[in-house]
C-alpha cells in the first residue's frame, strides 16, 4: 500500500510525531511504500536542526533525517508554516537576508501542492495530530 503522511503537531510537545515516526517506519518495514511526509502547522519544527535536546531524550528530528536517509523518503515542510514559525532552508535565508538557515538534512521546504498531490497519488493520506 502507498502512504502519505501528514505530522500537524510539534516533536515534543504532542504524541503525534513520535506517533507519525513509528508508524512510518514500521510502514516501510513491513513493505508498504510511503509516498511522502508533510509537516505541517507546529508540526515543521519538526525538521529544524537547531534542536539540541538532552543526550538522555530522543532526538525526533534527528530519527526522521535518519529514516529518510535509509529510505529516500521526501520529508516536505510547509513553506507558509515555516515563514510564519521562522523555519528557513538555504534559498529563504538569503531572500529574506537572515544570517542562517535552520532546516534539518532530509527535510525540504515546499507548498501545499505537494500534500494534494500526496493525496492523489497515496491510497491512503494519515493525519497526526489536530
Amino acid at each position: 500500500m502507498k502512504f502519505a503522511i501528514v505530522v500537524n503537531e510539534g516533536p515534543y510537545t504532542h504524541q503525534a510525531s513520535d506517533t507519525a515516526y513509528h508508524f512510518t517506519k514500521a510502514a516501510l518495514q513491513s513493505g508498504h511504500q510511503i509516498f511522502r511526509v508533510f509537516f505541517y502547522h507546529d508540526g515543521i519544527h519538526n525538521g529544524t536542526r537547531l534542536s539540541s535536546p538532552p543526550q538522555d531524550e530522543r532526538n525526533i528530528v534527528k530519527r526522521w533525517s535518519e529514516l529518510a536517509r535509509q529510505h529516500n523518503l521526501d520529508l516536505v515542510v510547509c513553506v507558509a508554516a515555516a515563514q510564519r514559525r521562522g523555519l528557513v532552508d538555504a534559498a529563504e535565508q538569503k531572500r529574506a537576508g537572515k544570517d542562517t538557515h535552520n532546516i534539518a538534512p532530509g527535510f525540504r521546504i515546499s507548498g501545499l501542492g505537494q500534500l494534494i498531490e500526496a493525496g492523489i497519488q497515496c491510497e491512503r493520506l494519515i493525519a497526526f495530530g489536530d
